[in-house]
């Protein structure tokens, strides 16, 4: 996994962990379960990255 992509995934779950923890401050919940979707694709996005890794060698 390029130092790029590990980088992007992890902005991604930080930004995902922001918006889940506004929106149970302020009540929305569109805005936590959205929070939560951005994690879990951020978390998937590095399972696969790992997967064409491990192909690679």
């Amino acid at each position: 996994m390029s130092t790029v992509d590990k980088a992007k995934n992890k902005a991604d779950k930080v930004a995902g962990q922001a918006k889940e923890k506004f929106g149970e401050a302020t009540g929305d919940r569109g805005k936590r379960d959205e929070g939560r979707t951005d994690k879990v694709k951020s978390d998937l996005k590095d399972a696969g990255e790992k997967v064409k890794d491990a192909f690679r060698h």
